[in-house]
């Protein structure tokens, strides 16, 4: 991997990782258009950018971060717990799912469901406004929702979002939700795959692991601004129709072997 590759997946990761258009998904699509094998260099730079990802969470939302919050985060906590176990019992079979193919599909069935949820939110009036009144059993759903995130191509801001929506919160707060519960679910597998790889943060890696790291967090840092000001005024439909065109056209290089359907992350 060199500075190039750097910045163009660190793009790609701040800009996928809090839409609802799977970071995972782009993450294994370009590395497998531009011939990057998955080794333990490759690791440590997502573990990287994940961690960047992290940080631009708490640069828009450090107000967030005080016992005035508490409440929030014990919510957010709740709402975390069910991936972290499914995750725990389940690593290896996830991981086994982890190919262009399986990405294509879920992009297509995810963009699907994100047409036919606008299409029935669109004359409801929602339950919750702001993040702080989420209540503890909408937490809980969500978090129950977030477990389809395990599936490549599924999006895990995708799935919260999805999963708030139908418990009665508004695209902002839904939104708002999905950054913050980042923060656990990205801490816990970057944590987990920083253990596996911290031998590859030195020597020449270390260039490329820091480009990486300050691309992603300046293009996440503006993503999640962005996001939040297109909510006040759109819906979520224009993120269905890409991951349905997006999925179909990763079907077709497959069919036609410009992309390897078995690659790997």
């Amino acid at each position: 991997m060199d500075i190039i590759h750097a910045v163009i997946l660190g793009i790609i990761e701040g800009i996928t990782e809090f839409l609802p258009i799977s970071s995972t998904g782009h993450l294994i699509v370009a590395s497998d258009a531009m011939g990057l094998d998955q080794t333990k260099a490759t690791n440590a730079f997502h573990v990287i950018i994940q961690l960047s990802a992290i940080l631009a969470v708490i640069a828009n939302y450090k107000d967030k971060f005080s016992l005035k919050h508490f409440d929030l985060w014990v919510k957010i906590t709740i709402a975390f717990i069910p991936i972290a176990i499914v995750g725990l019992l389940f690593s290896s079979q996830i991981k086994a799912l982890f190919s262009v193919k399986v990405v294509a599909i879920m992009f297509i069935i995810g963009g699907v469901i994100f047409l036919i949820i606008e299409y029935f939110q669109k004359n409801a009036t929602p339950r919750t406004l702001e993040v702080e009144d989420i209540s503890y059993k909408q937490a809980a759903w969500i978090g129950i929702a977030q477990i389809f995130a395990v599936i490549p191509g599924t999006s895990r801001a995708g799935s919260t979002i999805v999963g708030a929506l139908l418990v009665g919160l508004n695209r902002k707060a839904s939104a708002e939700f999905s950054f913050l519960l980042a923060l656990p679910v990205l801490a816990a597998a970057s944590g987990l795959d920083l253990l596996k790889n911290y031998k590859e943060f030195v020597g020449e890696n270390l260039i490329t692991l820091i480009v990486g790291f300050i691309v992603s967090f300046i293009v996440a840092y503006f993503t999640m601004k962005l996001l939040i000001r297109f909510l006040e005024k759109f819906t979520f439909v224009g993120f269905g129709i890409y991951r349905i065109i997006f999925g179909v056209i990763l079907l077709y290089l497959i069919s036609t072997g410009v992309i390897n359907s078995s690659t790997h992350a």
